[in-house]
This record gives C-alpha cells, structure tokens and sequence, in this order.
C-alpha cells in the first residue's frame, strides 16, 4: 500500500528521493532497488510517454519507493491520468501562488473534497486492491508535491504553505535561479534570499521540504538547515558514474 505519506508524517524521518528523466523501467527499477523512497517519474522534462510511465510505474513494485510523476503543469487531466496507470502521487511544476496549490489538491481527490475523475482501471492492480475497494484504501493516501521555483511563489510562499492537502515542497533551484534570470548562480545574493525566505515559511509552517544534492558535503548541509530530503537525477548520476570510470584510463 502507499507509503510515503506515512513517512512524511514522521518529522524524524529523513527522505531520500530520485528524478527519473530515463525513459525506462530498468532505470526506474533500479533506483526502488538502490533504496530511494521515491521516485519521480518525468513526464515535464524526460522523453516518456504514458505508456512508458505505466510501466515505469509497475517497475516499483515490490520495492518501498513511491512511484510519483511530474506533469507538466496543474491540470485536472494529466494529473488523473498519471494517477490512474498507478502513481502514488503528483509532482506539479512551475507553482506561482496558494491558488494554483488548491488546485493541484483538488484535482488529485475525489469529491466531495476534490475533482479527480474515478476510472483505477489500471491503478487498482498496481496496488493489489479490488477495482471496488481502491477509493476507500488509497483514495485519500495520493501524495501532492509542489515545485518552488518562479519569483511567484517565493512571493506568496506564505500563503502557498498555509494550502490544506499539500505533502512536501522542493526548491528547485535550477528553475528559480532561471526563472529569476540568474540561471545556475546558486550563490547570487539574490538567489540565496529567495532560497531563504522559501525555507523560512516551509519550516514554519512544519512542511517538508526537499533540496537537490549530489555530495554528502551539499546534503549534510541541507540537513542541518532543516531539509526533510534530498533529490538527485538518474542521468547526472549515470553520467557522473561513467565520468568517473573514463578518467581512470587516462591517466
């Protein structure tokens, strides 16, 4: 059954999370397997398609790592399609204001609190649940993570926590740092004021928020600001790995 809301109700519990931009349920396998407890499956940014979500969804299976996919933007429908091929949760990008969280709430419940369309025809056996019993076991278990990253949201970042139903944020810092026209400068006083006062409300408002790390050094230090997570991406990782193992032979 689902798990990671369970996990992030545990302010102890430290949460280890990968993007998923390879269209393929080996890579995706492979990080349930390594011990990730999600997996974010990229339906924004990676070449997959529905069909390879499904099965790259079904890739999870019997492994402790939360199958979510990020869409492409807070719509009903690609959030209620990914939900129902058997996500755990939705991943919505580019959120600007407390609006546009109530919406990504909405559409992934069922009424009366929301507006997601019932149709687990592929969903229910994902889970090992009757087509019947999925609403009731796991109707109310869908994970709703929102994307910081526009000027937008760091601006309304105050009223955005205050939103009833969201999970977990991440402050995607490659997207803010360009949406703020200073891509990629992560140490740009502007930049870092932003990341503050993102960190700031979160921690406040007792959300659980969660950094993009590629070394111990950068996620000890996210750790010790209060970050509930960290994040990594499977081909910076696959990249960094064969890197690695090139420079050997040439020496």
């Amino acid at each position: 059954m689902y798990s990671l809301k369970a996990k992030l109700a545990d302010p102890k519990r430290i949460i280890n999370i990968q993007v998923n931009v390879i269209p393929s349920p080996v890579a995706t396998q492979a990080i349930a397997a390594a011990g990730a407890d999600a997996v974010i499956i990229d339906m924004e940014h990676g070449a997959i398609g529905h069909a390879e979500a499904h099965a790259m969804i079904t890739a999870t299976q019997g492994f402790d790592c939360a199958p979510l996919v990020r869409v492409a933007e807070v719509n009903a429908t690609q959030a209620k399609r990914v939900l129902d091929l058997g996500a755990e949760g939705v991943v919505f990008p580019l959120i600007r204001t407390a609006d546009d969280a109530r919406d990504a709430v909405e559409f992934t419940s069922y009424p009366p609190s929301g507006t997601r369309g019932w149709g687990p025809f592929i969903a229910h056996s994902r889970w090992d649940v009757g087509l019947m019993d999925y609403q009731n076991k796991l109707g109310t278990g869908t994970v709703v993570c929102l994307l910081l990253e526009t000027p937008e949201a760091v601006e309304n970042i105050d009223a955005i926590c205050a939103v009833a139903g969201v999970d977990l944020m991440v402050v995607a810092q490659f997207d803010l740092s360009t949406t703020m026209g200073i891509s990629g400068q992560f140490d740009h006083p502007d930049y870092l004021a932003a990341e503050k006062r993102l960190e700031t409300a979160a921690f406040k408002a007792g959300m659980p928020l969660i950094g993009i790390a590629n070394n111990a050094t950068r996620a000890d230090a996210l750790f010790a600001r209060g970050y509930r997570g960290i994040g990594g991406f499977d081909i910076l990782s696959l990249k960094a790995a064969v890197a690695t193992s090139a420079a050997w032979c040439k020496k």
